[in-house]
């Protein structure tokens, strides 16, 4: 039963205080007013009444019970305590009628055309742990709920965590065990702990409040005071606002519809195609020839009769039969007229690889071909990008040249150069890629679009986006919570910066500016983000190579100890758990390191052991079913060369893999140069291995470890 069904919310009463705040074109409301709306759904406040002078204030406290909290009552004051509009502790008759008129002559002075309802003489609690809990209309991902730590600390230590509205009872009791301080509110040294269950429910009850009232910009419940048995919402601050209209969607069969066309397209139409070297149309055409692409190349150019040995058309139109796809390599200003003449022909998809829209300013421009493309039915991917790959079609969409590693790695990015980068490494790595994706200005297709593709698409075992924003958060968020369940998806988020905070009215809002709400909320969806642009290509090229582990044991082999410490280091600083080495493990690695040795975990085998010592404990962590992942430290010798280590740890591995033993392994390797190629040996074999570095492997493991954990696979 929901929080809504067993509190049996009032929502004529919240209608009808919105509905006069919006008549007074008000986009606040006052504190009686807050009040009244969150005590509508179900959230306690503290006793208070509203004062006109200082001998109702005096009437107010004595019959509350003294001390108490008098704070100024105006729509035009938001932010009281600015003001000079708060004074608590108030402990006797006097004091309230002084603090009553102190109250009043600072909010004159702080703005003279102020309108002041009055004074609000609350009841002052001092029990219970501060904490705030609140909600905001937010640009990318729309209605998100918060809680943190309240009070002054929210200020100072912003450990506060954000998820979509509405929120299931699972996920507000994950938000209140999600905070850094989480063990504050657990109770320390005998402090009394705070009611969880009921911050929970009131978590869920201002996340339904934003829900059934679209206009309701931000909620600020702060601070709340927690108690054992309680939780109370001692200050209330609401801002109201033009309901945001939804983004348009896309229903999943629609998208399918026209991305299958898209991606397998059997006839692509390239609309200013050239002859000429150096032009992008002559490049995109050489791709396509090139690459391989078995479908039908349709040169569109007025001034040509034939184009790399194909028969060329002065229009789209002169086609004879279906165009799926057409290629835009055209300046932008002639892409209104083409799109109309492709938008009639019936393409499924727009690839505007020309700049000169959005990026540059000309939004008008884009606007324009936005409206024929869906005039039309026709979806637009771009403009301002490098183009498309697509492997299992040998398409190579693109001015970039074509790309031949075929693999289950689909890649995308918002930046040309960014792309290149990819393209780069791919190529570098020979890394198996399904696609490469440039969505550039995302006008219409993005990366929502392209997750709903990939999730069937069988020839994609991993999605890996580069992006800069995210235009329908929410729809990406829901997208990537289904396909995360059975593919990992990786994402670089650009631009991690607070900027959003500035002109934010309330606590919340301001901290909700934060990096923070885009984590937060991809991780619920089960995105593993990569902190930088070599890290989200080292994730896509490793995550496919390693199993997936069936526990959260990790041991650490290693010829070195200072390696040994290095890669415990990297394991606390990747969530992985090192495996407590029982009595008769300890043992049995015992068997097969010298005496100077060191079992334990790190096991150290020490350097000067030969390749037998090497196998035999790798062969133990493989054939103890204890041990769920294995990290190997090797450490250059004479006695064990780094090729003879690479080759058997690949035969030890494929010894166990044909027994049916399918455990991660990752590798990093320290010595002169010769390690670079037994690294790269033991990745062509599916071990995960660098040289020089003990970060790099560790954090490989701890993606798909993340992985695993958020597809519930642990």
């Amino acid at each position: 039963m929901s929080v809504q069904e067993l509190v049996g919310y009032d929502k004529a009463a919240v209608r009808s205080i919105l509905d006069a705040v919006r008549a007074e074109g008000r986009d606040s409301l006052t504190a009686p007013e807050g009040r009244a709306v969150v005590e509508a759904y179900g959230i306690s406040t503290p006793g208070e009444g509203l004062a006109a002078n200082p001998e109702d204030a005096v009437v107010l406290a004595t019959r509350m019970g003294f001390p108490v909290v008098l704070k100024i009552v105006s729509p035009d004051i938001l932010h009281k305590t600015e003001a000079g509009g708060v004074i608590v502790g108030v402990t006797d008759a006097a004091a309230a009628a002084d603090a009553y008129r102190t109250i009043v002559r600072n909010a004159r002075e702080y703005d003279p055309d102020a309108r002041i309802a009055g004074v609000q003489v609350q009841q002052m609690l001092t029990a219970g742990h501060e904490v705030i809990i609140g909600a905001v209309s937010d640009p990318t991902f729309g209605k998100i709920v918060a809680f943190g730590l309240g009070g002054v600390l929210v200020e100072v230590l912003k450990d506060v965590t954000f998820r979509l509205a509405p929120t299931s009872p699972e996920t507000a009791r994950s938000m209140v065990e999600g905070i850094k301080a989480a063990e504050i509110l657990r109770g320390v040294r005998g402090a009394e702990p705070a009611d969880a269950e009921a911050l929970a429910q009131l978590i869920s009850r201002v996340s339904d409040l934003v829900t059934d009232f679209p206009e309701i910009s931000e909620v600020d419940l702060n601070p709340v005071l927690a108690t054992a048995t309680s939780a109370t919402a001692v200050d209330v601050r609401i801002l109201v606002g033009a309901a945001a209209e939804p983004p348009a969607r896309f229903t999943r069969e629609e998208i399918l519809a026209s991305m299958n066309r898209i991606m397998r397209p059997a006839s692509v139409a390239v609309i200013g195609a050239s002859a000429e070297d150096g032009k992008i149309g002559n490049s995109v055409m050489k791709n396509l020839v090139n690459g391989g692409f078995a479908g039908k190349i349709h040169p569109v150019n007025p001034k040509a009769s034939d184009i790399l040995g194909l028969p060329a058309v002065a229009g789209i139109n002169d086609i004879e039969g279906d165009v799926d796809v057409a290629i835009f390599a055209i300046p932008a200003k002639f892409v209104p007229a083409a799109l109309e003449e492709a938008g009639a022909k019936g393409v499924a998809g727009a690839i505007l690889i020309p700049s000169g829209f959005g990026e540059t300013g000309n939004q008008e421009l884009q606007d324009e071909v936005v409206a024929i493309a869906r005039k039309h039915g026709v979806r637009i991917l771009g403009p301002n990008i490098y183009g498309y790959y697509y492997t299992p079609q040998h398409l190579s969409a693109t001015f970039c040249t074509p790309y031949d590693v075929p693999g289950g790695v689909a890649l995308s990015s918002q930046s040309g150069g960014i792309g290149m980068a990819i393209l780069g490494f791919s190529r570098s790595a020979r890394m198996g890629v399904s696609a490469i994706v440039g969505v550039g200005n995302k006008a219409d297709l993005d990366e929502d679009d392209l997750l709903t593709f990939f999730e069937d698409d069988e020839h994609t075992q991993l999605i890996a986006m580069h992006l800069e924003d995210l235009k329908d958060g929410r729809a990406f968020a829901e997208t990537a919570q289904r396909v995360s369940k059975h593919k990992p998806v990786i994402v670089l988020k650009a631009g991690r910066t607070a900027e959003g905070a500035r002109a934010a009215g309330s606590h919340t809002g301001a901290l909700a500016g934060d990096d923070v709400v885009y984590d937060d909320i991809l991780r619920e969806s089960g995105v593993i983000r990569a902190p930088g642009l070599n890290d989200l290509l080292e994730y896509a090229r490793g995550l496919p190579q390693l199993p997936t582990p069936k526990g959260e044991n990790v041991v650490i082999i290693t010829g070195a100890g200072g390696s040994g410490v290095l890669l415990s280091d990297a394991c606390v600083d990747n969530g992985l758990s090192l495996m407590r080495i029982p009595e008769d493990l300890d043992q049995a690695f015992r068997a097969f390191i010298p005496p100077f040795g060191a079992a334990g975990n790190p096991v150290d085998i020490t350097g000067g052991e030969p390749p037998s010592t090497y196998r035999n404990t790798i062969a133990l962590g493989l054939e103890d079913p204890r041990i769920h992942a294995l990290i190997l430290g090797y450490w250059h010798t004479i006695v064990t060369p780094p090729m003879t280590f690479a080759e058997l740890v690949v035969d030890v591995v494929d010894e166990f893999r044909a027994r049916g033993i399918h455990k991660p392994i990752v590798a990093s390797l320290s010595g002169d140069v010769e390690v670079e190629e037994a690294a790269e040996f033991l990745y062509r074999h599916g071990v995960v291995a660098y040289p020089y570095t003990t970060e790099k492997p560790v954090a490989v493991l701890g993606a798909k470890y993340r992985w695993a954990r958020a597809a519930g696979l642990l």
